[in-house]
């Protein structure tokens, strides 16, 4: 049974968690609004959402050393702190450089406080009270980008575009309370100097790939400086990795992906994430583009998504504990993958209630995929790892979660091109059908990863009878 002390910390990181998602989406339905609000065209909007996902990307391996020099506590409330007020500067903004700059110092916060949350969670948590606690933080995160596109059409249509921003701030000085009173101080250590260089590396990689993303999602943008912009990221990354593991106090030590179920949580979990965040971006599109659906009915479909996610929420724990993380991945995963590639297959005449229960099943295998990653991750890392391994996952699944976008519009917009060399006509929903069986493979991918498991892999953070063998790591 967890403590209570450790059950309102991951409460409260997974509001906090919640926040970060639904700042990264719901932008995007006011887009217009506030395009004519601050003079400029639609185009540029995107520049809003990115510059957020940037700063949050590029300075989650920050965090880690900021805990140790300042301890975990203070950053943390500052953390929130700079999120709410951004998110009221964000609100105040009259014009387009303002509200990026204030966009960054958003993610400022948020780079901060979530993964010096979720480190919060995991300091002295038994491992058997793993998966219960990621559970609790891992659900308002998949929660985020369904509900983002209805809470954003319905403050767009009632109100004005500042509300996106300014529904943070009750919630900024609730958490700051909770915070304030349930998260206790730790010492501070003597960390060594900040690995500048390795800062610079990984935030310019980091960064620069996120933009790459940016612009391949952009339709009006050619393919050729996307593709030199994620070269050229994808080269720094390298060069930090290798800085990484070449210097003697490194800002992250990226040696403890040395540990097999840290590996695979990184390598599936981040592949997984891609798929993830397809559905709430491409079903909308399909609904109302091709099937001439309405906004209304279109989000009433997607909101089975979350449906699925909350409603196998108790039986996951039960799930792993039962089967083991190894069997439980397998079979989600490939869930995950039928149901994507079911998607490509619906018509305006599937009925509605046939394209639900499909919505619905993948909400079911994202969740139970994501909390069984999120867990399995740090099963058998050593307490003097966990800071590093909690940089290193929150760093990963982020960039992944900003990547999807951009990875789902290169799909779809390679799915025109192939959707010719497929038998039959192509119609208006041929570039759709292309792109969700690409992404049914990119599940069947991330099977992969988890049949090369150990399988007994994360038996020390399942309640289970049976002894841990020694070679479960």
């Amino acid at each position: 049974m967890i403590d209570r002390p450790h059950r309102n910390k991951a409460l409260l990181v997974a509001g906090c968690f919640f926040m970060e998602m639904l700042d990264g989406t719901i932008v995007t339905t006011a887009a217009p609004q506030m395009a004519r609000s601050l003079q400029v065209g639609s185009a540029a909007i995107g520049l809003v959402i990115t510059s957020f996902l940037i700063a949050l990307a590029a300075l989650i391996p920050l965090s880690g050393w900021l805990t140790q020099r300042w301890g975990t506590r203070p950053v943390f409330l500052a953390a929130i702190a700079i999120f709410t007020l951004a998110s009221l500067g964000c609100a105040l903004s009259t014009t387009l450089p303002v509200l990026i700059a204030m966009r960054v110092l958003q993610g400022l916060g948020g780079a901060m406080m979530v993964p010096v949350g979720r480190l919060i969670v995991l300091a002295g948590a038994e491992k058997t009270d793993l998966m219960r606690l990621m559970a609790y933080i891992v659900w308002p995160g998949l929660m985020a980008p369904v509900v983002a596109p209805l809470a954003g059409g319905f403050i767009t249509t009632y109100a004005s575009w500042p509300w996106l921003f300014l529904i943070n701030l009750p919630l900024g000085v609730v958490a700051f309370g909770i915070a304030w009173r349930v998260v206790d101080a730790t010492p501070r250590q003597s960390p060594p100097p900040l690995d500048r260089l390795g800062v610079v590396l990984t935030c310019a990689g980091l960064g620069g790939l996120t933009y790459a993303a940016h612009l391949f999602s952009d339709a009006d943008i050619a393919w050729t400086p996307a593709t030199v912009t994620a070269l050229v990221s994808a080269a720094v990354l390298a060069a930090a990795i290798r800085h990484l593991l070449r210097a003697p106090a490194p800002l992250l030590d990226i040696r403890v992906l040395r540990v097999p179920t840290l590996r695979a949580s990184v390598t599936g979990g981040s592949l997984f994430w891609l798929v993830v965040g397809a559905g709430p971006f491409l079903l909308p599109l399909l609904f109302q583009n091709v099937f001439g659906w309405s906004a209304v009915k279109s989000g009433a479909v997607v909101l089975f998504i979350f449906v699925g996610n909350i409603g196998i929420k108790p039986a996951t724990t039960p799930l792993l504990n039962r089967f083991g993380f190894r069997p439980v991945l397998v079979a989600a995963t490939l869930v995950m993958a039928a149901a994507t590639a079911a998607a490509g297959l619906f018509t305006a005449h599937t009925p509605i209630v046939l394209t639900a229960a499909l919505v619905l099943v993948s909400g079911i295998a994202r969740s139970v995929a994501l909390t069984a990653f999120s867990t399995v991750a740090f099963s058998d890392v050593a307490p003097e790892q966990m800071r590093d391994a909690n940089s290193i996952s929150a760093t990963s699944f982020q960039v992944s979660a900003g990547l999807a976008i951009a990875v789902s519009t290169i799909a779809l917009r390679a799915g025109g091109p192939l959707g010719r060399l497929l038998p039959g006509t192509p119609d208006a929903g041929t570039a759709y059908r292309v792109a969700f069986f690409m992404l049914a493979l990119v599940s069947l991918c991330v099977t992969g990863v988890a049949l090369r498991m150990h399988p007994d892999a994360g038996a020390r953070v399942r309640r289970a009878r049976t002894p841990v063998p020694a070679n479960a790591g």
